[in-house]
């Protein structure tokens, strides 16, 4: 079994690394630092949680050992998505240069111009940003990319999904065409296809897992559900989500809810901490220091359970999370394995369950299409009688008149003919998943 000290690593790197606790690489790590150090081009395909971080962070600490960075110019660049998985970049530079004199900057937005511009003057090792960050200081002529020796583009198939692709090329051609390039995607969209043939040079392929499979730690399952009326959709999926979280009792020790928008994304986390639980939001439009005030809080144990848009789905390091709630069914089925992939790390068990309504069918068979199995269906255990839900309708719902459910609202299915049918009959006895 190969371990980091087998890897050619900087001694001081390795005794950070043995600090951290870590051992043995996992198999991109194994696969993508011997030929990073070699200086060769690097196409690293492997799911979320797999560990892509070190596998380009340890080797690029290692070649930079040697030489000085110069004003405005940095000597590497790393290019994130998101303000998120910028900083746990960041954190991750901090953990392995501890015993080495490696300077950084991270250019994210929220964070004014004029902080970020001091470091830049004073000369970074490596440049941690977000393509529109950097670009904005580099049109403010702030920022040169000249000196740029390595240049990693991590998630590069969510830059294609947040439409930084154009970004991407123009800085791509902004640096040295001499530059070792270090380029890490779950998946291998066209697109993103197109920009390896275009700006790697016989790069070295390592694929460890299927495109989008995923872990075979994390328990899954589906709860077909049909609300009782469709003006009460929104009122009877909180209550069923507050179910299901109830139902996996002990087991649930945190938990990521993850919403298709953000609208929702805040509206779940406030009926949640109505209802008693230990909930906060995080998406986009929230501000960064409460960004990552949240996220810290959820690390620390202080937050139970994290309320999420899709930018908390990638590459952020939340340890020891037992479940995911897919609230929604994502709209593209890669998002669904990038969202359960936040349970079920290195090795650890973990729980995903989803909520499909009737109108998820086709988003759901698109799942199932893409992992290339059905998610396993599981029981309601929310059943909702007319009074309980005559009693939670005025706290979040004008209340609706009680009848039973025309025949047309009847269930019929969801996504497979294997599908029990929706639990969703007046007065019908709440039943529980079955034991996993």
């Amino acid at each position: 079994m190969t371990k980091f000290t087998d890897l050619k690593l900087d001694p001081k790197v390795l005794k950070a690394i043995d600090e951290a606790g870590y051992e043995t690489p996992t198999p991109i790590q194994a696969g993508a630092i011997p030929p990073a150090l070699e200086g060769r081009d690097v196409l690293g395909i492997a799911q979320t949680g797999t560990g892509k971080t070190a596998s380009f962070t340890l080797p690029m600490i290692t070649l930079l050992g040697k030489g000085r960075a110069r004003a405005r110019m940095p000597r590497s660049l790393v290019l994130a998505p998101t303000r998120e998985l910028a900083a746990q970049v960041a954190e991750n530079f901090d953990t392995y240069t501890k015993h080495m004199k490696l300077t950084k900057a991270l250019l994210i937005g929220g964070v004014s111009f004029k902080e970020q511009d001091a470091l830049i003057d004073r000369g970074v090792d490596v440049l941690i940003a977000t393509p529109g960050r950097l670009l904005d200081h580099f049109e403010r002529g702030k920022l040169l990319l000249t000196g740029v020796q390595i240049m990693v583009v991590d998630e590069a198939d969510r830059m294609l999904d947040m439409g930084f692709i154009p970004d991407i090329e123009r800085i791509f051609s902004l640096t040295p065409f001499t530059r070792q390039t270090l380029f890490f995607s779950a998946t291998m969209a066209p697109e993103i296809e197109r920009i390896t043939n275009t700006f790697l040079s016989s790069p070295a392929k390592i694929e460890v897992a299927r495109q989008s499979s995923a872990s075979e730690t994390i328990t899954q399952g589906v709860v077909c559900y049909k609300p009782s009326r469709k003006d009460r959709q929104a009122t009877e999926k909180r209550a069923l989500l507050r179910a299901l979280i109830d139902s996996e009792g002990e087991a649930c020790t945190n938990a990521i809810v993850f919403c298709n928008r953000k609208t929702d994304v805040d509206i779940v986390a406030k009926s949640l901490a109505k209802y008693g639980y230990n909930a906060a939001p995080i998406h986009g439009d929230l501000d960064q220091s409460k960004r990552m005030e949240v996220l810290q809080g959820f690390r620390d144990g202080n937050i139970r359970i994290l309320c999420a848009s899709d930018v908390a789905a990638r590459g952020l390091d939340i340890p020891n999370v037992s479940h995911v709630f897919n609230f929604d069914v994502p709209n593209h089925p890669e998002d669904y394995v990038h969202r359960i992939g936040r349970t079920g790390r290195a090795g650890r068990k973990g729980t995903a369950l989803t909520i499909s309504v009737p109108s998820d069918e086709k988003q759901l068979a698109a799942v199932e299409e893409l992992l290339g199995k059905d998610v396993p269906r599981v029981e309601s255990p929310y059943a909702p009688t007319a009074r309980k839900a005559a009693e939670e309708a005025p706290a979040e719902e004008a209340p609706a008149p009680k009848r039973a459910p025309a025949r047309s609202e009847m269930p019929a299915g969801c996504g497979r003919a294997a599908c029990p049918r929706f639990s969703s009959r007046p007065g019908a006895a709440a039943r529980s998943p079955p034991a996993r």
